[in-house]
């Protein structure tokens, strides 16, 4: 097995960690505090930025090159592993606002785009890259 093969698969079973951690918050999403929809999302902010190196990898892996966030999301959705790139640049826009939300509104505003848009949206990408192994 190639190099880039192995790397793409081994960042997969680290992504299926932290999806799985971001999955259980959104299950249980109606009985979070503010605190625990704090840890929505950063644990949101790991998962995605898991997600998008997964897919840098599995495309590297697939002789698809190139090193930059947007440039991985355009190539993926060019590819038809993303359905939405939209959404996906719309998270890229945003992970850093997330994560200094001081306002109450920004923060419900985040929690909100997480649970209604990004999660499924990262779903998405984990299904696709879980049927490739």
């Amino acid at each position: 097995m190639r190099e880039k093969e192995i790397r793409w698969k081994q960042r997969y079973e680290n992504l299926t960690k932290a999806y799985t951690q971001l999955n259980t918050a959104i299950i249980d999403f109606d009985k979070l505090s503010v605190l625990e929809k704090e840890g929505l999302i950063q644990r949101f902010e790991y998962t995605f930025e898991l997600a998008w190196k997964t897919l840098k990898d599995y495309l590297e892996a697939n002789d698809v090159m190139m090193s930059f966030p947007r440039e991985v999301i355009k190539a993926a959705f060019h590819y038809g592993i993303i359905n939405n790139g939209e959404v996906w640049m719309d998270m890229l826009e945003k992970r850093n606002l997330l994560a200094h939300t001081y306002n109450e509104e920004r923060f419900q505003l985040a929690v909100r785009k997480i649970k209604d848009e990004y999660y499924d949206a990262i779903t998405q990408v984990f299904m696709f890259l879980g049927e490739k192994l």
